[in-house]
C-alpha cells in the first residue's frame, strides 16, 4: 500500500498550496509579504539546489506557481536559468563541435553538420531522456497483461482476495512508474531541446555578424529572422518528437508481442492489415513532406516581402501603393495557403488510415483465433486484445504527427545547415594592426575588388592609395563611381581579388544611409561604451546636437523609434556622427555625412567636427560638397571604379579633367544665384571665419508628455480572460457550425465504438450467438465509426483553414490601413512575430488542439459512463477526481497563462534585435562591436528560454498531479472488481470496465494537456487580434467626395492656419501656418534641421491629420477626399530613396501602368539610361533587398524616374538631390525645370543653389512660418533667408575664390 501513501501525499501537497492561498486568515501575513516581494527570493525556484523528492515530483516549481496564483506574474518574477541551461554555454559547446566537424568534413560528405554537432553535444541528455521513454513504454505495454490477469482472476471460482489486492498493488506501481517516467522524459527532452534551440539561435545570429556581402545577398533580413523565429525555434521540440517516434514504434511492436503471447498464431492475421496500413502511409508521408517544404518556402517569401514592406511603409503610403503591396502579400499567402490546405486535407486521410487499422485488426485477430483455434474467444482474450490494441492506438494516432513534425525539423535542419555553411567575411582580406603606425593609417596597394568574386568585371580596380597619420582625405566623383565601395574595401566588406590592404589603428564608420538602433539617443551615441561626461558633451556639441537634445522633453533619453523613424534625416546622420566621435577611434571613414543636413549645419559639422574634434585623427570623407575640398589635405577623384586623380586641391585643379568638371559644376550652380547686390557679395568676407553654431533647432515631432515615450511596452492581456479568445477565434472565423459538426461526428464515432465493445462484452455471454455473428457485427460497427473519424478530421481542417484565412485577412487589412504613427511607434519585430510564429500557431496548432480537446473530452465522459454503468460507486471517486482536477488545473493556469503571455512579448525583441543587426552589420563590424551585440543577444535569448523552460516544467507539475488523481478512479474500479462477490459482475463486463478504466488516466492527461495547450495557443489569437483593431487612417476613397479626374488642373495650394501635432497630448509641431503656393510656381522650403519642413510635407500627403486648419488644392479641401485620390495626384521624391527587391521595371512602375518606351525615356532623363543599357538584362536587371546593389545616388535617381513617369501637377522634392554630386544635381534641376515647367514644385533642400532659382521661398523655424517671399526680395533685406545664403557662401568662399583665381590664370 506504499504507492497509495505516495499518491495521497502528492494530492495533499497540491491541495495544501491551493488552500494556503485561498485561506483569508493566513497568519503572519506582514512577515511573509515582504519576503515574497524581495527580488533576491527569485532564486528560490532553482532546479540545481532542489532535493531528490522535489525533483521527482516537480515541487521545486511550487514557489513560482504560488506567486502566480497570488498575483499576475511579470517578467521580473521569473527566476533565471541554472548555468548549465544558459545560452552562452550551449552555443560554446555547439560551436566547438561545429568547428571539429568542419575540420573532419570530406568533399563527398553530404551529411547535415548541424544535426551531427547537436548529436555530439547532447547525446548524454538524449540518452537519459531515452531511458525514461523506455520505462514509460514498458509500463504502458504491461497494462494489458494486468488486465488479462484481472479477468482470469474474476473467472476463478475460489475466493482469493490476497491475489486480487496484489494485482491492484501491481497496477498502482505500474501506473506510478508510467507517470513519473513519462513526466521526466517530457521535461528532460524539452530541456535539452531548449539548449539546442538557444545554441542554434545564437549560432544564426553569430553567423549573420560574419556573413559576407555574397551571403547577405542570398539571405535577406526577413529570411534570417525566419531562421531564428521558425527553424531554430522548432528545435525546442526536436528531442521530444525524436523520442516519441522511436518509443511509439517500440510500443507498437511490444503490443504486437503481447498479442502473440495471448492469442498465438491468431495475431499473425492481424499483421496483414497493419502492414497494409503502414505501407499506404508512405506515399501520404511523402506528400505531406513535399507540402511542408513548399509551405515553408512560400512562408519565407511572404515574410521576406512583409519585412521589406514594413520597413518601407512610409514610401508606400506616400505613393499610395498600399493596394498593390497588400495584393502582393495576399498572393504570396495564397501560395502558402494552397500547400497548407493540401497538407491538412492529406492528414485527414492519414487519420482515417490510422483509425481504420485498430478497427479492422481486432476483427481479423478474432477471426484468426477461430480459424487457427489458437485461443478461445472468451472475455480474457477479447478484452486483452482490445487493451493491447488500445496501447497501439496512441502510437497509431501520434506517429503520423511525429513523422510530420520530424519532416518539418529535417527541412529546418537543411535550411540552417545551408545558412551556417554560407560565405563569411574573410579576416585576411585586410591586415588590421591595432597599434597605430607613426606614419601611415591606410595603405592600399594594387588592389582589385569585386562584390562577386566570380565576375570578370571588377567593382574597383587598380586601387593604390596611402593615407598618412592625421590626414584629412576627401573622396569625390559622380554617382556610381565607387566612392562608397572604396570605404567598404577598407573595411574588408568587399572580396579582394588582388593586392594588399593595411589598416593601422581602430576604425569608426558613418554609413551613407544612417543606421540607428531602437533605444535612446544616449544609447546610440555611447554605443555600449562607458559614459565619460566631458567627452560625451564634446561629441554632442561637435555634431551640433546640443540644441536638438535640449528641445526634447526627455533630453538625450528620448527614445528613437524603429530605424530612427521619429528623427529627421539630419538628426539621424548627426547621431551617427556623434557615435563615431565618441568612439575615439584612430581612423574615421565618413560616407557623405553632410547629405541630409542644411548648408550651415554642414559647415558647422565640417569645421567643428572634422577639422576640430577630429583634428588629430585620420579622416577619409566621401562627399559631394565641393566647397569643403579646399580645406582637406588630399583629394581622391573617382570615376568608373578607379581613382583617376589624387592630390591636393591646388594640384588637381591645375591638372584639370575630371576634378575640374566637378568644380565647374559647383561654380555654375553657385553663380546661378546671381548675387548682384554688393552687400551680399561682401558678406562672405565678413563671415570668412568658422561659422558660429546656431544650428540644431529642436526636433519637435513626436514629443509626448513627460514619462510617455514613443515605443511603448508591448500590450498583453492580464489575468484570466476566460473563453473570450476562443470565442473570438470562432466568431472571426465564423466556425461555430463546423465546431458543432466536429462534436457531432466525434460523438458518433465514440457511440459506435462503445456499442461495438458492449456488443462483445454481452454477446460472449450468449451461447446462441455464433463466432461469425460476433465478429461480423463488431467489424461492421467499428468500420462504420471510421467514417465519422474522417468527417471529424475534415471539419476540423476546414475550421482551421477558415480561421487562418479570416485572421490573416483581418490582420493584413488592419496593418495596411494603419496610420504612419503606428509604424513609427511599433517595432517591426512586433508585427513580424505576429505574421510569422503567431500565425503559424493558428495554421497548425489551434485546429489540431481543438480537435484533440473535443475528442479527448468526449472520450473521457464515455470512459466514466461505461465504467460507472458496471461498477456505479466508481462515479463518486470519478466526480471527486474531476472536480479536484478542475481546481488543480485552475491553480496551474493562473501562472501558465501569464508565462505564455510574457513569452509572447520576449520573443519579439529577439527577432527585432536580429533584424536590426542584419541591417547595421557593416557598422557593427567597423566599430568592432560584434562581441557587445553578441552578449546583448545572449541576454535576450536567455530571457526567452527561461519562459519556455518554466512553462514546460509547470505543465509537467500539473500532469503528474492529474495522473495521481485519475489513478484513484482506476484503482477504485479495480478494487471494487476484486472485492465484489464472485459472479456479481460478469467476466465480460469486468474486461470491458477495466479496459476502459485503464485508458482513463491517459485520456484525462491527454485532455488536460491539450486543453492547457489550447489555452496557451489562444494567446496567439489575442496577439493577432490586438493588431486587427488598430485605429485606421481615413478611407482610401470617399465615393461621394471623389475629385474630378482632371483635378488638380492648376496645382494651387492654400494653407490656412495649419496646426499639426503627432499625438493628442503632444505639443504642436506646426503652429498655425497660413500661405499660398500659386499654380505653376517653384517653392523652396528652408529651415534648420527639425524646423518642421518634413512635417509640412507629411501634412500635404496626410500622413498626419491636421489638428486644426485646412489645406486646399485647387480650392478642394484635401481632408474631405480619400487618401488614394489625394496621394495618386501628388508626386514626391522622398528624403530616403527606397527600392524594393525585384527588377528595375517593377521599381519604376510597380503598378504596371507604363510601356517600356516610356520607362526608357524616363531613365534617359534621370541620367540612368547608359548604366542600365550596359546591363545584360536591361529593365529586368536585379534589384536586391532595399536596393543595396545600387548606390544611394542611383537610388535617388530611380525615385526621380518614378515621378517623371507619373507627371502630376504637384511635385515635392524632399532632399531629393542630397546623395548626388553637384554636376548631376545641376542636370536634374534643369530636367525638373523643363519637365515640370507648368507644375507646382515644392523643394525641401539644404543646398542653397537648389533653392535660389525658386519663385518663392518659405523659411520655417520651430514650426512657425518666419518668411515667405520671392528670393530676390528676401536677399535685399536682413532676412533669415539672406543669412542662410550668406552662411552657405561663407562655407564655400575659400573654394570659390581659389577656383576663380585658377580660371583667371588658365585663361
Amino acid at each position: 500500500m506504499v504507492p497509495w501513501l505516495v499518491s495521497f501525499l502528492l494530492l495533499f501537497c497540491a491541495f495544501r498550496n491551493i488552500c494556503h492561498h485561498d485561506s483569508p486568515d493566513t497568519p503572519d501575513r506582514s512577515v511573509s509579504e515582504p519576503l515574497l516581494g524581495k527580488k533576491p527570493e527569485k532564486s528560490s525556484v532553482e532546479l540545481g539546489k532542489s532535493s531528490f523528492i522535489s525533483k521527482l515530483t516537480f515541487s521545486w516549481i511550487n514557489p513560482l506557481l504560488c506567486l502566480g496564483y497570488s498575483k499576475p506574474l511579470v517578467l521580473e518574477d521569473i527566476p533565471s536559468l541554472v548555468s548549465e541551461d544558459g545560452a552562452e554555454l550551449a552555443y560554446q559547446k555547439f560551436a566547438h563541435a561545429w568547428e571539429q566537424l568542419q575540420k573532419e568534413k570530406t568533399p563527398n560528405n553530404s551529411c547535415n553538420l548541424v544535426l551531427q554537432a547537436l548529436a555530439r553535444v547532447y547525446w548524454k541528455e538524449t540518452l537519459s531522456a531515452g531511458i525514461f521513454a523506455l520505462f514509460k513504454t514498458i509500463s504502458v505495454v504491461v497494462s494489458p497483461l494486468l488486465l488479462y490477469a484481472f479477468v482470469k482472476y474474476s473467472n476463478h471460482s475460489g475466493e482469493n482476495w490476497h491475489e486480487g489486492v496484489f494485482l491492484v498493488g501491481c497496477l498502482v506501481l505500474n501506473k506510478l512508474v508510467e507517470s513519473l517516467s513519462q513526466r521526466h522524459w517530457f521535461l528532460n527532452s524539452r530541456r535539452s531541446g531548449m539548449r539546442m534551440r538557444s545554441s542554434l539561435m545564437v549560432a544564426v545570429y553569430q553567423k549573420q555578424l560574419k556573413l559576407s556581402s555574397l551571403g547577405r545577398g542570398r539571405h535577406s533580413t526577413g529570411e534570417i529572422v525566419n531562421y531564428i523565429a521558425i527553424d531554430a525555434y522548432r528545435m525546442g521540440e526536436f528531442p521530444w518528437w525524436f523520442h516519441t517516434m522511436w518509443s511509439f514504434i517500440l510500443q507498437l511492436f511490444l503490443s504486437i508481442g503481447v498479442l502473440f503471447g495471448i492469442v498465438g498464431l491468431g495475431a499473425l492475421t492481424g499483421l496483414v492489415p497493419l502492414l497494409i496500413c503502414g505501407l499506404l502511409n508512405v506515399p501520404f508521408a511523402k506528400i505531406i513532406q513535399r507540402c511542408q517544404f513548399q509551405f515553408m518556402m512560400a512562408q519565407d517569401q511572404r515574410l521576406r516581402s512583409t519585412s521589406e514592406i514594413l520597413n518601407s511603409m512610409k514610401v508606400i503610403k506616400l505613393q499610395s501603393w498600399e493596394e498593390k503591396f497588400k495584393n502582393l502579400i495576399e498572393s504570396l499567402r495564397d501560395i502558402e495557403f494552397k500547400w497548407l490546405a493540401e497538407a491538412h486535407y492529406k492528414k485527414c486521410y492519414c487519420t482515417v488510415l490510422y483509425w481504420l487499422s485498430p478497427s479492422i485488426i481486432p476483427s481479423v485477430i478474432f477471426l484468426g483465433c477461430v480459424v487457427f483455434r489458437s485461443a478461445p474467444l472468451d472475455a480474457s482474450t477479447i478484452f486483452t486484445v482490445l487493451a493491447a490494441l488500445r496501447c497501439m492506438s496512441e502510437p497509431v494516432r501520434t506517429i503520423p504527427e511525429a513523422l510530420s513534425a520530424l519532416i518539418q525539423i529535417k527541412v529546418s535542419f537543411d535550411r540552417l545547415n545551408a545558412f551556417l555553411l554560407d560565405d563569411e567575411v574573410k579576416s585576411e582580406e585586410i591586415r588590421k594592426v591595432v597599434v597605430p603606425n607613426s606614419h601611415y593609417s591606410v595603405i592600399v596597394n594594387g588592389c582589385g575588388f569585386s562584390w562577386d568574386p566570380k565576375s570578370t568585371i571588377l567593382t574597383l580596380r587598380d586601387v593604390n592609395m596611402e593615407v598618412k597619420w592625421g590626414q584629412k582625405v576627401a573622396v569625390c566623383g559622380p554617382v556610381g563611381a565607387g566612392k562608397s565601395s572604396l570605404l567598404y574595401a577598407i573595411l574588408g566588406e568587399i572580396p579582394k581579388v588582388s593586392g594588399t590592404v593595411d589598416v593601422f589603428g581602430s576604425i569608426a564608420y558613418v554609413s551613407q544611409t544612417s543606421w540607428i538602433q531602437s533605444g535612446t539617443i544616449r544609447d546610440n551615441i555611447l554605443y555600449g561604451r562607458p559614459m565619460d561626461k566631458t567627452k560625451y558633451e564634446k561629441a554632442i556639441k561637435a555634431c551640433a546636437l546640443d540644441k536638438d537634445i535640449n528641445s526634447f522633453d526627455h533630453g538625450d533619453l528620448t527614445e528613437i523609434g524603429q530605424r530612427g523613424l521619429n528623427m529627421s534625416g539630419g538628426q539621424k546622420q548627426r547621431i551617427q556622427l556623434a557615435r563615431a566621435v565618441y568612439n575615439d577611434a584612430n581612423i574615421y571613414l565618413l560616407d557623405d555625412p553632410f547629405s541630409a543636413v542644411d548648408a550651415h549645419t554642414a559647415a558647422v559639422l565640417f569645421n567643428d567636427c572634422i577639422m576640430s574634434a577630429l583634428a588629430q585623427k585620420t579622416v577619409i570623407l566621401v562627399t559631394h560638397q565641393v566647397e569643403f575640398l579646399s580645406a582637406v589635405d588630399k583629394i581622391l577623384v573617382m570615376e568608373g571604379g578607379q581613382i583617376t586623380q589624387s592630390g591636393s586641391y591646388e594640384e588637381l585643379f591645375a591638372a584639370g579633367t575630371a576634378f575640374e568638371q566637378l568644380v565647374n559644376a559647383h561654380k555654375n550652380a553657385t553663380t546661378v544665384m546671381n548675387l548682384s547686390n554688393k552687400e551680399i557679395q561682401e558678406e562672405p568676407h565678413k563671415l570668412d571665419q568658422s561659422p558660429t553654431k546656431e544650428s540644431g533647432e529642436g526636433e519637435i515631432s513626436m514629443k509626448g508628455l513627460q514619462g510617455v515615450q514613443l515605443t511603448e511596452e508591448e500590450e498583453r492581456e492580464i489575468g484570466d480572460v476566460g473563453w473570450k479568445p476562443f470565442l473570438d477565434y470562432l466568431l472571426v472565423s465564423k466556425g461555430s457550425f463546423l465546431l458543432f459538426l466536429c462534436i457531432i461526428t466525434k460523438s458518433g464515432f465514440i457511440a459506435l465504438q462503445a456499442a461495438s465493445t458492449y456488443w462483445l462484452a454481452l454477446a460472449i455471454e450468449m451461447p446462441k450467438i455464433s463466432n461469425g455473428m460476433l465478429i461480423g457485427v463488431y467489424a461492421g460497427l467499428s468500420t462504420l465509426s471510421t467514417g465519422f473519424i474522417y468527417l471529424r478530421s475534415f471539419f476540423g481542417a476546414r475550421l482551421g483553414l477558415k480561421a487562418s484565412k479570416a485572421f490573416f485577412a483581418g490582420f493584413t487589412n488592419s496593418i495596411f490601413k494603419a496610420p504612419m504613427l503606428f509604424f513609427d511607434s511599433t517595432p517591426v519585430g512586433r508585427i513580424l512575430t505576429r505574421a510569422s510564429s503567431d500565425l503559424s500557431v493558428l495554421d497548425f496548432d489551434i485546429p489540431f488542439s481543438i480537435i484533440f480537446v473535443v475528442a479527448s473530452g468526449l472520450e473521457l465522459l464515455s470512459i466514466i459512463g461505461v465504467t460507472a454503468s458496471i461498477t456505479w460507486p466508481v462515479l463518486i471517486v470519478a466526480i471527486f477526481a474531476i472536480v479536484a482536477v478542475y481546481y488543480v488545473q485552475g491553480y496551474y493556469l493562473a501562472s501558465a497563462r501569464e508565462l505564455i503571455r510574457i513569452n509572447g512579448t520576449t520573443k519579439a525583441p529577439v527577432m527585432s534585435y536580429a533584424a536590426e543587426t542584419s541591417l547595421g552589420v557593416v557598422t557593427i563590424r567597423a566599430f568592432n562591436m560584434v562581441d557587445r551585440f553578441f552578449q546583448n543577444y545572449l541576454e535576450l535569448i536567455e530571457t526567452d528560454a527561461k519562459l519556455f523552460f518554466y512553462s514546460n516544467a509547470a505543465i509537467e507539475w500539473l500532469v503528474l498531479r492529474i495522473e495521481i488523481l485519475q489513478n484513484l478512479t482506476l484503482v477504485t474500479a479495480a478494487l471494487l472488481l476484486v472485492l465484489l462477490p464472485k459472479g456479481y459482475v460478469a467476466p465480460g463486463l469486468v474486461g470491458l470496465s477495466l479496459s476502459y478504466a485503464l485508458a482513463l488516466t491517459g485520456t484525462q492527461v491527454f485532455f488536460s494537456r491539450w486543453y492547457c495547450n489550447l489555452s496557451n495557443y489562444v494567446v496567439s489569437v489575442e496577439r493577432i487580434k490586438q493588431f486587427m483593431h488598430i485605429p485606421s487612417e481615413p478611407p482610401a476613397i470617399v465615393e461621394e467626395k471623389r475629385p474630378p479626374t482632371s483635378w488638380p488642373s492648376k496645382g494651387r495650394i492654400d494653407l490656412q492656419y495649419l496646426k499639426i501635432k503627432y499625438r493628442p497630448n503632444a505639443p504642436l509641431v506646426l503652429k498655425g501656418i497660413t500661405c499660398t503656393f500659386k499654380e505653376g510656381t517653384r517653392v523652396g522650403i528652408v529651415g534648420r534641421t527639425g524646423s518642421g519642413k518634413t512635417t509640412l510635407i507629411s501634412a500635404l500627403f496626410r500622413l498626419v491629420e491636421p489638428e486644426s486648419g485646412k489645406i486646399f488644392i485647387d480650392g478642394l479641401d484635401i481632408c474631405s477626399i480619400g487618401l488614394k485620390d489625394l496621394r495618386m495626384k501628388l508626386s514626391i521624391i522622398p528624403q530616403e530613396p527606397t527600392l524594393f527587391k525585384g527588377s528595375i521595371r517593377t521599381n519604376l512602375d510597380p503598378l504596371g501602368l507604363y510601356s517600356d518606351d516610356e520607362i526608357w525615356e524616363a531613365l534617359e532623363k534621370c541620367q540612368l539610361k547608359a548604366t542600365i543599357s550596359s546591363l545584360p538584362n536591361l529593365l529586368d536587371s536585379y534589384v536586391s533587398d532595399e536596393g543595396e546593389n545600387w548606390s544611394a545616388g542611383q537610388r535617388q535617381l530611380f525615385c526621380l524616374g518614378r515621378v517623371l513617369l507619373k507627371r502630376n501637377r504637384i511635385l515635392v522634392l524632399d532632399e531629393a538631390t542630397a546623395s548626388i554630386d553637384s554636376a548631376t544635381d545641376a542636370i536634374l534641376q534643369r530636367i525638373i525645370r523643363q519637365e515640370f515647367s507648368n507644375c507646382t514644385v515644392i523643394t525641401v533642400a539644404h543646398r542653397v543653389p537648389t533653392l535660389i532659382d525658386s519663385d518663392m521661398v518659405m523659411v520655417l523655424s520651430y514650426g512657425k512660418l518666419v518668411e515667405y517671399d520671392e528670393p530676390s526680395n528676401l536677399m535685399e533685406t536682413n532676412s533669415s533667408f539672406s543669412k542662410l545664403v550668406a552662411e552657405y557662401w561663407s562655407s564655400c568662399w575659400r573654394n570659390s575664390s581659389q577656383s576663380f583665381n585658377y580660371y583667371k590664370q588658365r585663361s
